[in-house]
């Protein structure tokens, strides 16, 4: 899952959404100098990314593209669940993208201060760029692929032609998302309900 699924699996809790968002950026015991329902949203993050990598669904979306890409394969899936999320929203949720995306956007800018180094690094390109919202067009999505694949030159990572990759095999990539993400909701409330 990436930004727009976990700010989504989130729920109504803002201060969950914000700890949702930044939990990439957090390591080891750095949690503690977060408030408490921050805390839970980092814990929520890491329990959905856990959850993810080991379903079958997202594994058989993973395997489609390994031979390719690698260890890159996951990220790759995530962005794609992303964009399938994006593009069929309105099966998931009730409020308008534009609306929710923007709704996210104000929330990190408001608690901007309390960002890690790493998420105040994207977040200014996440919002020129509406990252969230554009995971739902092609061009976009090629656009965050290229950046992805020049910050991991080393590598060569090949995620410059992610999208390709995406098109070619578009029918069953929608086909495991559709299956596996109300299996994603399920299991993200029903930790949001222990936290």
């Amino acid at each position: 899952m990436n930004f727009l699924a976990h700010a989504f699996l989130s729920g109504s809790n803002d201060q969950l959404l914000i700890g949702n968002f930044i939990a990439d950026a957090i390591k080891g015991d750095h949690i503690d100098q977060y408030r408490e329902d921050i805390r839970k949203g980092i814990t929520l993050h890491r329990s959905i990314d856990s959850y993810t990598d080991h379903h079958p669904l997202f594994i058989q979306s993973k395997n489609r593209i390994r031979s390719e890409y690698g260890k890159f394969s996951a990220v790759i899936i995530d962005i794609y669940y992303d964009h399938f999320l994006a593009l069929n929203w309105s099966d998931y949720s009730e409020d308008d993208l534009s609306e929710y995306v923007l709704h996210v956007y104000k929330l990190m800018l408001r608690n901007y201060e309390i960002l890690p180094p790493r998420s105040k690094r994207v977040l200014p390109y996440m919002i020129i760029h509406n990252w969230l919202l554009g995971y739902s067009r092609f061009n976009d999505l090629q656009w965050v692929f290229n950046g992805m694949s020049r910050r991991a030159k080393r590598y060569k990572s090949g995620m410059e032609n992610a999208v390709h990759s995406l098109k070619k095999n578009y029918d069953p990539f929608k086909e495991d998302f559709k299956q596996f993400f109300p299996d994603m909701i399920s299991y993200a409330t029903s930790v949001r309900q222990t936290l």
